[in-house]
């Protein structure tokens, strides 16, 4: 070991001892006399420094031999918020991981998404994660068959399948050696009833977060540009529930997201309901980019505020999130509907468009009857309903069709430059646009959007220049979300 491997192990070391929770997710610390590994904050005795191990990934203690603790849950750690800002081969492969691209795609599929070959993709996640691609997607599955064991009346045999196991020994072996539990055991109590003897509809899940977490806001944007049909908010500030329909790889799904009220834990409150639960971990995945649960705020508000502009505001919001999207080509889609008009008439069109060509659920859910209309729908479509100049729907069907065609690419792998290169390349999709697709489909944390009105009467209020941005990278996109809380104004219940 080096000196500057064994000084990281050290202050790795201290985090462990002083049980801090901003490292949960950044790496896993594994005991040798116990066989276990957890995360940073476990609240177990600290073990001796000469019996620790330090892993980069929960997959890389598992190929060691160690198994997860039930105390703590390693397995259930928030992501590394280092995936989000970087855009190298190992950032984009961790992001497409996530996404279940592995046990769609397999490897070939991973390596061809992000142009290199399977022995480079293999080579480097394994020298800086401790794991090869296999090996992250299979503690991935194992994560997802404990959260169906434990949440649902599944048979185990369809649970086997539906985390994504290639057969039922392999599933049988994997549950065993991450839990230390056949899954029989590790089931426990079936999942609870109505009182009717009915099992809940969905899976619930508490999908975890690191340090303080700005609901109020998340809620609030995320309600503002709500569109009929396919999104609601419900119930009052501070104990809202954000519902929407989701459009997967094996079929659709609902997500519904509750408000964390006052003095919960680090996460939020999920309940999936899906036509098919192969898709679990990626409808996860998919919510936890729409709402920032990855990001890093102690690493945001350190630097945004050194900027004596931006700290009343940072100091105001801790933990402001920067929204992602749940689906990158409809995102696409909405931003060409919001050019040049407010955010209400943008969801408005939207939700005239969803009504229009919209697929429709097998059965609706409240006010939720369609997922977004796909693509290759819109880019033939007529458009009349939208009442939207001609130039407008002229750019709806072109990165309509260029999405359809694979042209443009909005997968969580995409390299982000190539593809702002290759929307702006588009007829009618200008420097704003391809910034806020950047910013939101492809969850970017260092975008600044310079020609946004709201930006710009919020640098006037704090009484910034676009030219002091340069000072807020890499978290741009954080600091145009506190410049459009610095001028928003307040939200009004529906009537």
């Amino acid at each position: 070991m080096t000196d500057t491997e064994s000084r990281l192990d050290d202050s790795r070391y201290q985090a462990v001892s002083s049980r801090d929770a901003r490292f949960d997710g950044e790496f896993f610390t594994a005991v040798k006399t116990t066989g276990i590994y957890c995360r940073p904050s476990c609240p177990a005795v600290t073990p001796k420094r000469e019996n620790v191990r330090f892993y980069p990934s929960a997959a890389a203690a598992q190929g060691a031999g160690f198994r997860a603790c039930r105390r703590c849950r390693p397995d259930t750690a928030p992501g590394s918020a280092e995936w989000n800002v970087r855009a190298d081969l190992v950032g984009r492969a961790m992001r497409l991981i996530g996404d279940g691209v592995v046990d769609r795609e397999g490897v070939a599929g991973l390596a061809h998404r992000l142009g290199y070959s399977s022995r480079q993709v293999n080579r480097q996640l394994t020298e800086e994660l401790g794991a090869g691609p296999v090996a992250l997607a299979r503690a991935q599955r194992a994560h997802t068959a404990r959260v169906l064991l434990q949440t649902t009346r599944m048979p185990i045999t369809e649970i086997a399948f539906a985390a994504g196991f290639a057969s039922v020994r392999q599933f049988n072996d994997t549950v065993r050696a991450v839990y230390a539990r056949t899954p029989s055991e590790l089931r426990g109590r079936p999942a609870a009833a109505h009182d009717d003897g009915r099992a809940p509809a969905g899976i619930p899940l508490r999908l975890a977060h690191r340090g303080p977490y700005a609901a109020d806001e998340i809620f609030t944007f995320l309600q503002r540009r709500a569109i009929a049909g396919i999104e609601e908010t419900t119930g009052e500030g501070g104990a809202r529930r954000y519902r929407r329909t989701l459009r997967l790889p094996y079929g659709t799904g609902v997500a519904e997201v509750r408000e964390p009220g006052p003095g919960q834990g680090a996460w939020l409150d999920c309940r999936l309901l899906l036509t098919d639960h192969r898709d679990l971990s990626t409808a996860v995945q998919r919510v936890r980019r729409l709402f920032d649960l990855d990001a890093d705020p102690f690493a945001v508000a350190e630097r945004l505020g050194a900027d004596p502009r931006l700290r009343p505001l940072v100091d105001a919001r801790p933990g402001l999130r920067s929204p992602g999207a749940a689906d990158g080509e409809e995102l696409a889609i909405r931003a060409v509907l919001g050019q040049q008009v407010s955010v209400a008439a943008a969801a408005r069109l939207a939700a005239t468009l969803v009504a229009a060509y919209g697929k429709p659920l097998p059965a609706p859910d409240g006010t939720l009857t369609h997922v977004f209309p796909d693509p290759g729908t819109l880019a033939d479509a007529p458009l009349d309903e939208l009442g939207m100049p001609r130039a407008r729907r002229n750019a709806l069907r072109t990165i309509a069709g260029a999405l359809a065609d694979g042209t443009v690419r909005l997968d969580p792998g995409v390299d982000r430059d190539a593809a702002e290169g290759a929307l702006r390349a588009l007829p009618g999709i200008g420097p704003w646009t391809a910034g806020y697709i950047r910013m939101r489909a492809l969850g970017d944390p260092d975008v600044f959007l310079q020609g946004d009105a709201g930006v710009r009467h919020g640098l006037a209020a704090v009484e910034a220049t676009p030219a002091d941005a340069e000072e807020w990278r890499p978290w741009s996109s954080y600091a145009v979300h506190h410049l459009w809380n610095r001028v928003a104004p307040p939200v009004t219940a529906a009537p």
